[in-house]
Formats: C-alpha cells, sequence, structure tokens
C-alpha cells in the first residue's frame, strides 16, 4: 500500500498540497541597487523556505544568471524584473498572486 498524506488524506502520488501552497503564497520581485555602481539585484521574497532552494536553481537556470537565497529570499544577479514572473508562473505560482515592486 502506498503512503497517506496527513494533510490532504490522498495517497502520496495524488497529493495536492504542494500546488495548494503553491497557489496561496504571496510573491514579491522588486529590484534593488548592488553594492557596486552598476550592479543590480533581483529580489524575490514569499517563497515557503522549505521551497526555496529548489526555486532559487530553477530560476537561476533559466535565467541564465547566478544568485543565492538567504533568510527565505532569493536574490538573482542582474535585473530580471520582468522574466521572473513568467518563470514563476511555469513553476506552478499563481499570476494573481505575483507583485513586481518598482
Amino acid at each position: 500500500m502506498s503512503e497517506i498524506c496527513a494533510v490532504c488524506g490522498l495517497p502520496k502520488e495524488l497529493c495536492v498540497c504542494d500546488t495548494i501552497a503553491k497557489e496561496k503564497q504571496k510573491i514579491i520581485i522588486k529590484v534593488i541597487k548592488g553594492k557596486y555602481k552598476d550592479m543590480f539585484l533581483t529580489m524575490v521574497e514569499g517563497i515557503d523556505p522549505k521551497d526555496v532552494k529548489g526555486i532559487a536553481k530553477q530560476l537561476k537556470q533559466s535565467l541564465a544568471c547566478g544568485g543565492s537565497f538567504k533568510d527565505g529570499v532569493i536574490e538573482l544577479q542582474g535585473d530580471h524584473k520582468k522574466r521572473v514572473k513568467p518563470a514563476l508562473e511555469k513553476l506552478g505560482f499563481s499570476p494573481g498572486n505575483i507583485e513586481i515592486v518598482g
């Protein structure tokens, strides 16, 4: 027998908890000026801390940039505010819950 999800009560293969969690997250995208003159950082806030490492890796690959994650915030090198929202939508996040600031 397969394992049962403790949250939704469905078998692990049919569990929809991750999808529901992604739809409820309020994500804020903003660009800040970096330490140096011509350096910009795109900050992505509001992603669940347990998922932030994998999502940061996927965003860096799809946007072809460097970056890191600290305290639940993803930092991407460069000004990617117009490209991050479609990339997050492809990862399953709700477009209505993604806000671009500034």
